[in-house]
């Protein structure tokens, strides 16, 4: 959602109205016609229609036989920008898949990324549930995932309060915290154990455990390790669990400093 009070005063019209577009083009997989584009981003038919050249043109959009266009694949190629920027240095990488090998569990590096918590690299364990949900730039439900509330423990009180207000939280099941108290009391248990956890609050019958990686003064340099697994294995392997992302963790905090 963007906010119109923090509209820059030399916004580029075309470029925003291009960006609505690909957006709009995105989020339907079957397709647009160049009539349904503008419709759903309240532009001109001819407007439109350049915009949607353009885009081709440079491949962010596909025309199909049918009239209709889809995201292109220069799409995939900024990904993939995006994916080695997130993940850092090499030994980061390497690191965070030793984790999954040895463990079997799918395991997560997550940050800070323009103030909101942000899943910045993953490796697949075949022990663990798939999480379509969970890739490189997925920035929801901090608040019922263990990786966020690792985040968010290191801000204080007020500032986690204004997060919570500003991104909502919304209910992924049953279990999942749904006010600031409830979320308060559980990031301080949290502290206690000296590890975040969650337990089917994300997804049901799907646990989560995230450490500190990296603390930092700048919120954008702080890094949380988180992996998942059955809820049924937490329930039974927790102080395991614990140890062996405490010991990634580390390994993953000497390749930043080296790279430093």
């Amino acid at each position: 959602m963007r906010d119109p009070l923090a509209e820059p005063s030399d916004l580029i019209r075309s470029v925003s109205r291009a960006l609505r577009v690909l957006e709009s083009v995105g989020r339907a997989p079957k397709g647009l016609t160049v009539k349904q584009i503008a419709r759903r981003c309240e532009l001109t038919v001819a407007t439109t229609y350049h915009l949607v050249r353009t885009l081709a043109y440079e491949g962010y959009v596909i025309r199909r036989e049918d009239g209709t266009y889809i995201v292109g694949l220069e799409i995939a190629d900024r990904y993939r920008e995006l994916v080695t920027a997130f993940r850092g240095p090499a030994a980061v990488g390497e690191c965070l898949r030793r984790a999954a090998l040895d463990t079997g569990y799918s395991h997560y590096l997550g940050r800070f990324v323009g103030g909101q918590v942000a899943i910045t690299a993953v490796a697949e364990g075949h022990r663990s549930p798939h999480l379509e949900d969970l890739v490189p730039g997925f920035d929801e439900g901090a608040h019922a995932t263990a990786l966020g509330k690792a985040l968010l423990a290191t801000l204080t009180a007020e500032q986690r309060f204004r997060y919570l207000r500003e991104y909502g939280m919304r209910p992924f099941t049953n279990a999942t915290l749904t006010t600031p108290e409830a979320f308060e009391a559980d990031v301080a248990a949290g502290d206690r154990r000296g590890m975040q956890l969650e337990l089917g609050q994300f997804r049901q019958g799907v646990a989560c455990a995230a450490v500190l990686v990296v603390p930092d003064k700048d919120m954008e340099r702080r890094m949380v390790l988180a992996c998942s697994l059955p809820a049924s294995e937490m329930m039974t392997s927790a102080r395991v669990v614990r140890a062996k992302l405490l010991t990634a963790a580390r390994a993953i905090a000497d390749a930043v400093a080296a790279e430093s």
